[in-house]
């Protein structure tokens, strides 16, 4: 094992999680969803907390892995968070009241993203986290650059695609549209990129003032 792997397995082992989060990871699994990892949960954390983030949107609720981690340290924010799945979201509903979520602080829908963001406010989210389809990822993050404030952050996890995209022989259309995101921000004037190599690739990007 190298240097740079054994430094990536000790950040993925390293953060600690919550009783409901450990619960909602694995039932996760149960149901075949893979959720973010450890390292990834984390930062989310951080990243709600840094940006102060009042009001939250998520695209791909799965069992509320995501939610709860991007709810842990704070006490007044509100996640909207959509979901194709039915099922998937029953169980994060029961996930979050178990887990002590105010249904005040939550905005649970039933969905396809690309139908239910146009309706969203715009500039009314400090934080958005695009975490479904990724054939879809392109349309998602437009949608994205309309509702998140300026100075607002979209995430953007598994952008590695497990390893496929840094693999020039990868051409699924999965991987070519995550290169085609990470192309479209590094030339824009707009955004503040930032690629992590934690779990499988996390993208952050800032929307830039102007």
């Amino acid at each position: 094992m190298s240097k740079l792997e054994r430094n990536w397995q000790y950040a993925e082992q390293y953060p600690g999680e919550t009783e409901a989060l450990v619960r909602a990871r694995r039932l996760s699994l149960e149901l075949g969803i893979e959720p973010v990892s450890r390292s990834v949960a984390a930062q989310l954390s951080g990243v709600a907390v840094l940006g102060r983030a009042q009001a939250i949107c998520e695209v791909g609720t799965g069992v509320g892995v995501s939610g709860l981690s991007l709810l842990r340290y704070t006490s007044d924010t509100t996640l909207t968070s959509i979901e194709v799945e039915a099922e998937h979201l029953r169980e994060a509903r029961t996930v979050f009241a178990d887990a002590g979520i105010p249904a005040s602080r939550l905005r649970l829908i039933e969905g396809d993203a690309r139908h239910v963001m146009p309706r969203l406010n715009l500039g009314a989210y400090d934080l958005v986290l695009l975490d479904a389809d990724p054939t879809q990822l392109l349309e998602y993050f437009e949608q994205a650059l309309g509702i998140v404030r300026p100075g607002g952050s979209i995430v953007v996890p598994g952008v590695f695609s497990h390893g496929r995209v840094p693999d020039p022989a990868a051409r699924d259309e999965a991987t070519q549209t995550m290169r085609d995101l990470l192309s479209l921000v590094a030339e824009s004037s707009a955004i503040a990129p930032v690629l992590s190599p934690a779990g499988d690739g996390v993208l952050t990007l800032v929307r830039l003032d102007g």
